[in-house]
């Protein structure tokens, strides 16, 4: 074999060499890259800042939820006042019932102390009720969060009281704790309502306290058998606001309750799958540019795989729109890559 068969030969296995070492070159500069940036956004974030806008965002949907409340339930009131005639039962002011009969139709609560008896009246209460469900749920929900979000900053302060804390770390605190802190806080006003509405129907209504506790729990769970109920103006204006925030608060505790069961079990999987050792199939699989080498982008891509966090379907239009970025293939875009585009 000549030198020159020779020097061809060597040059597939050296080229290859040299971009077997350019690929971890470059892959060890975006593990540095990377780590700075990881290392970065770790730094402490301006709490106070966050937190006021948190607050503001909160604060003006709040007030929309307020308007649009308004807007419902004074249309339902001024119509069923109208058709007050066409509606029996126990009767009080005709606009405190005509309200009342709102929230309580709205609510699904349907005592029966109050029941449309024309076709008119049936249609109104029909539109009003399926309306109500879904406009109702929704507005009535943001409403409570809106309030649980103001109080919880109040809650974690109580919590470290005696202890020497800044600012900055309570609201740190609460974002790291958020869930946990809103399910305490909501089931602080779920009582503080049942004891409220159950003092109100034994002192205004005249009901037995067994009797005012069991109507109620008929009522924050939307039952209304309607043996017990509010029958005086006095009770159905406390009713109408009452009804309102109890009903939505148990179903936004049950609503906590349910996500602090799957956070739960996310950070148990999350640990899992962080404390676990790898094998060599983990790091096949970690591989996706398939060089026989994982780099901290792709092995941190994997472990949120792992953990459920994202998927493939969700990586696989990203590296597309990588690869057609990347114009000469290196594996990295650079201001040539943009201006090419």
């Amino acid at each position: 074999m000549d030198s020159g068969d020779v020097e061809q030969s060597l040059l597939p296995k050296l080229s290859d060499s040299d971009k077997r070492n350019s690929l971890q070159r470059r892959k060890s500069n975006r593990h540095g890259s990377f780590s700075h940036s990881v290392e970065n956004n770790n730094q402490p974030h301006n709490y106070d800042v966050v937190s006021h806008q948190r607050i503001a965002v909160s604060q003006v949907s709040f007030r929309k939820v307020f308007v649009l409340l308004a807007i419902y339930l004074g249309g339902g009131t001024f119509c069923f006042f109208l058709v007050r005639d066409q509606i029996t039962g126990k009767k009080t002011n005709g606009i405190v019932d005509a309200i009342y009969f709102c929230v309580v139709t709205m609510t699904t609560v349907g005592y029966g102390d109050l029941v449309p008896n024309s076709i008119v009246a049936k249609l109104l209460a029909c539109v009003y009720v399926f309306t109500g469900m879904t406009l109702g749920g929704m507005i009535l929900s943001k409403a409570a969060d809106y309030i649980v979000e103001k109080q919880e900053i109040l809650l974690v302060k109580a919590m470290y009281m005696g202890k020497k804390i800044s600012s900055s770390e309570i609201l740190q605190e609460s974002e790291a704790n958020k869930l946990k802190h809103k399910f305490i806080m909501t089931g602080i006003l779920l009582w503080g309502l049942v004891v409220v509405g159950t003092l109100i129907l034994t002192v205004v209504e005249k009901l037995e306290f067994m009797d005012a506790f069991y109507c109620v729990c008929s009522t924050i769970t939307t039952l209304g058998y309607g043996d017990e109920s509010f029958s005086t103006t006095a009770g159905r204006v406390f009713a109408v606001i009452w009804i309102m925030s109890s009903t939505i608060c148990l179903a936004q505790f049950f609503l906590y309750l349910a996500e602090l069961h799957t956070e739960r079990r996310q950070e148990s999987l999350v640990n899992w799958v962080l404390s676990r050792s790898l094998t060599y199939k983990d790091l096949e699989e970690a591989d996706l540019d398939h060089d026989k080498v994982v780099s901290a982008a792709e092995f941190v891509l994997y472990k949120l795989k792992e953990m459920g966090k994202i998927n493939q379907e969700d990586v696989s239009p990203i590296l597309d729109t990588f690869k057609k970025l990347d114009i000469d293939q290196s594996g990295s875009l650079t201001e040539a890559d943009i201006v090419t585009s």
